[in-house]
């Protein structure tokens, strides 16, 4: 049976769709020269439309040889296609790392920051908006706490030291507009140009654009397969800022134990420098239980970053700080400057999403799906590359990281697997110093079903096969 989805509220007509998803599959190679398609009335009873609908669909890929016909045998994929759609070329490689933004939608995107978004739970979410709208004061739809709504801190407090071992009060926590926007405000609260900030490398490529905009101090610190080395840091140097991912090393995927963490308090506190720990996936562990966060060891040296992205749809645009009690105030007055204040209907909605229990069920699912996905995508990679790749960080999160032996990964080879329609990005897109991860890639599994994660590893062994 052929696969071929149909959305009957779609403003395009039933034979527009069949053409569209029939020519992607012959495009991408799941259909292939010589296969015969199936009848005419044996599609429109498969689909339930009429006959003439499948004919036009079949006749007008015909038309650009994409299909050609035998009398009293059907239809058929013509010869092989050599044309490949040419995805916009990623001028800016950095931007471009963590956002699907300047990408085709039928690209196979292999991005790490991407959840399910088809499985989340719209209607309770609706509800839940709906409610809020309704029932707001009419104060709410004006100008609001820069800090947050205290609704939403109040239930967001509760939820964190049930989940994360952390305990705060409602009046430290500052509601952002995503992760990005709370380094921002700690950046502008804490830096200037002669602060050091140190962070680990790799890391996220926005996090070091976000920090060189206040200070050309950025000393990387290596990591291994458990994260930061809290021992190689130079005691004879204070920096004013750590930066560092202790739940899930973005990218290399290291969970830091507890020994360094404590190292790391132990650090903080005889230097007077802050923490800031970016929690951005610690909800999907599938190995014991979630590592402590750092400010539950020090709530007076440890910032502690937060986003909703993850766990329900990157753009909801809220996220969290935890901040100490003496930085309140000044990040509080940075957040109005910036923006006043997040969208309150939809803080209310969250709150109100978050207290019904529809948030922790939606991660419970989520965290089962991410489990079986990542999974597939081992046992394809032992597959189709045996021996010739290592992989990394499969403990927690939403991607790996697979090494390649014997392959450098060039701006070319990315091309060409763009050119191909698989988008991925290589760990060295994200390292300071230049030259230690050129053979590995970042593989994100959350948003790929099962058949687009056997494509576009297929295509991947053929382009390296091929090419390196």
């Amino acid at each position: 049976m052929l696969f071929i989805e149909l959305d009957r509220t779609h403003e395009r007509t039933y034979a527009k769709q069949i053409y569209t998803q029939l020519r992607k599959k012959i495009i991408t190679g799941l259909l292939k020269a010589g296969d015969r398609l199936p009848s005419t009335r044996e599609l429109s009873k498969d689909l339930g439309v009429a006959r003439n609908t499948i004919l036009t669909a079949y006749e007008l890929l015909a038309s650009e040889e994409f299909l050609y016909s035998l009398p009293g045998a059907g239809f058929y994929v013509g010869p092989e296609i050599t044309w490949e759609k040419q995805p916009m070329p990623i001028v800016n490689s950095t931007a471009a790392s963590l956002t699907d933004m300047a990408l085709p939608s039928d690209l196979i995107n292999f991005d790490s920051g991407l959840p399910a978004l088809d499985l989340f739970p719209r209607s309770k979410w609706n509800h839940a908006a709906a409610k809020a709208l309704n029932e707001a004061p009419t104060s709410v739809l004006g100008y609001d706490d820069p800090q947050g709504r205290p609704e939403l801190r109040a239930v967001l407090a509760g939820h964190l030291k049930r989940t994360r071992g952390i305990e705060c009060r409602p009046e430290q926590i500052m509601i952002t507009s995503g992760t990005k926007q709370g380094l921002t405000l700690v950046a502008k609260c804490l830096l200037n140009d002669k602060s050091e900030v140190w962070i680990e490398d790799p890391t996220n490529e926005n996090v070091k654009q976000i920090f060189s905009y206040h200070t050309d101090k950025i000393i990387p610190f290596g990591v291994d397969e458990q994260g930061i080395r809290p021992h190689l840091f130079p005691s004879e140097r204070k920096p004013t800022l750590i930066f560092l991912t202790p739940s899930h090393q973005f990218p290399m995927g290291g969970i830091l134990p507890i020994k360094r963490r404590l190292e790391l308090v132990e650090f903080a506190r005889k230097s007077g420098c802050f923490i800031l720990e970016d929690d951005y996936d610690s909800e999907f562990t599938y190995q014991g239980l979630p590592a402590n966060s750092l400010f539950e060891f020090d709530s007076e040296h440890v910032i502690h970053a937060g986003t909703f992205s993850k766990t329900m749809f990157p753009s909801l645009r809220l996220g969290y700080l935890v901040v100490p009690n003496q930085l309140v105030p000044l990040i509080r007055e940075w957040k109005r400057l910036a923006d006043h204040h997040s969208n309150s209907i939809y803080q209310l909605a969250l709150m109100r999403f978050m207290e019904s229990g529809a948030l922790e069920r939606h991660i419970r699912r989520m965290k089962r799906v991410y489990q079986a996905r990542r999974d597939h995508l081992l046992s394809l990679l032992r597959r189709l590359f045996g021996d010739k790749v290592t992989v990394y960080g499969f403990h927690a999160g939403m991607h790996i990281v697979a090494e390649f032996e014997g392959v450098v990964f060039s701006a070319e080879t990315i091309q060409k697997l763009l050119n191909r329609g698989i988008y991925v990005v290589p760990v060295e897109k994200h390292a300071i110093l230049k030259g230690n991860h050129s053979s590995q890639l970042i593989l994100g599994y959350a948003s790929l079903c099962y058949e687009d994660m056997e494509r576009g590893l297929e295509i991947l062994k053929e382009v390296l096969r091929k090419h390196c």
